[in-house]
């Protein structure tokens, strides 16, 4: 399937890689793609490395496994780099965003990664800045959409505010949203 972008979200449980993975698919569907978003939980623990994983397609997705070759790799934890292969697979035309004050050049050197776009966001400013608490899911959300131009940002903050209206109080939402916001504003690259 050549017109599937396949992501691949590296975290710890508690930051929302799977929450991240869920949104971003739930709102491109809502344009008439095809969609897969699902977890992979090692001890399930909070703090515990997770992965999350996310298909999108403009046809049918007839497979049903974990991403092993992704487009793009989302790091929600930049401790994680130094702790999981989180380039494997990631091919030499790849994209890594990492949540970090790092500028990308310092991330590539740091990982001895070659080939690969590399881009950084402070996610976890962010997330301090407009939830209070460090949950760099939804930037990280902001941050990729940015990157990949895959939809537009009033499209999953629409989706978003429906999703959640009822399970959150409107600061929260309103946060979420701003946090995307500045995210997709602040993402850095080479």
């Amino acid at each position: 399937m050549n017109n599937m972008l396949e992501i691949r979200w590296h975290g710890r449980g508690g930051q929302g890689a799977v929450t991240a993975a869920k949104v971003l698919a739930e709102s491109v569907s809502s344009g008439g793609k095809f969609i897969q978003a699902f977890p992979e939980y090692g001890s399930e623990r909070m703090g515990a490395p997770v992965q999350a994983f996310t298909r999108i397609s403009d046809t049918p997705i007839v497979i049903h496994s974990q991403v092993t070759d992704p487009s793009v790799v989302v790091v929600l934890d930049a401790t994680l780099l130094k702790t999981v292969d989180i380039l494997a697979g990631l091919p030499e035309d790849g994209v890594l965003i990492v949540n970090t004050k790092e500028a990308p050049t310092t991330i590539r050197a740091s990982i001895g990664v070659a080939g690969r776009k590399v881009y950084t966001v402070d996610a976890t400013g962010i997330s301090l800045k407009h939830l209070g608490r460090n949950i760099p899911n939804t930037p990280m959300i902001g941050a990729l959409l940015k990157v990949t131009g895959l939809t537009e940002l009033s499209t999953v903050t629409e989706d978003f505010k429906k999703k959640f209206q009822r399970k959150f109080r409107p600061e929260v939402i309103e946060g979420n949203l701003k946090a995307i916001a500045e995210a997709y504003q602040e993402v850095n690259s080479e």
